[in-house]
């Protein structure tokens, strides 16, 4: 059963603006270019997934995909999220890929065993495995098979919407709450959570100092 990775990413210098009164931009630049890269490594080493997809406006983005060997495709016409995830699974389809995991960014605390734990759950079965943000809100990770199973609905709210979409489809749905894995870096709040879990190491992940700043460690 073939396998795509798709991660959306937002331009790296404009993204996590949330973060501006503890992090300055070239902090924050940094910040999600040292998430990327990290998640990229990760994906990289997973021998079952056929290819690594991301669809960004940011060229720097584009530039450090490709150096993990990954597809890309430079989003245009009008923003979102969800548009530019509709454009990716539209092109998923041409190369009759079977299921796609949507993995944003963003969320620095998954590893790789994770990822094959999710990945292994995939059957030939229309199926979901949603994985929410720990306030139970949004979508952090989302595995589905096949690739148009739901309309993606990300945002505010998504978790409820993509699990009653699957529902809708009698799909098999399965929900992981993992602490990795619920937290994203959007607000002053997860990146202080982030400092006190975060064992940080010295193979791409970031340390971030709201004194200091950030950097590779």
């Amino acid at each position: 059963m073939s396998l795509w990775v798709i991660i959306p990413v937002k331009p790296l210098r404009r993204s996590k603006s949330r973060l501006s009164n503890v992090l300055t931009e070239d902090e924050r630049t940094l910040l999600n270019f040292n998430m990327l890269e990290n998640t990229l490594g990760i994906l990289k080493g997973i021998k079952n997934i056929d290819a690594i997809f991301v669809i960004s406006r940011d060229p720097r983005a584009l530039t450090l995909a490709r150096t993990y060997g990954a597809k890309t495709i430079q989003e245009d016409g009008e923003p979102g999220l969800n548009l530019a995830l509709k454009r990716a699974v539209v092109i998923a389809k041409t190369y009759s890929v079977q299921s796609i995991l949507l993995l944003p960014a963003d969320i620095p605390l998954i590893t790789e065993s994770e990822v094959k734990s999710i990945i292994n759950k995939l059957s030939t079965s229309p199926m979901m495995v949603i994985s929410p943000d720990r306030h139970m809100n949004g979508t952090n990770i989302l595995l589905v098979s096949p690739i148009d199973l739901i309309e993606f609905s990300f945002g505010p709210g998504s978790f409820e919407r993509h699990v009653r979409q699957a529902q809708m489809k009698n799909a098999t749905i399965e929900v992981l709450q993992l602490s990795s894995t619920a937290l994203d870096i959007d607000s002053p709040e997860d990146l202080a959570l982030y400092q006190k879990t975060l064992t940080f190491q010295s193979d791409g992940l970031v340390e971030i100092d709201t004194k200091k700043g950030v950097g590779n460690v």
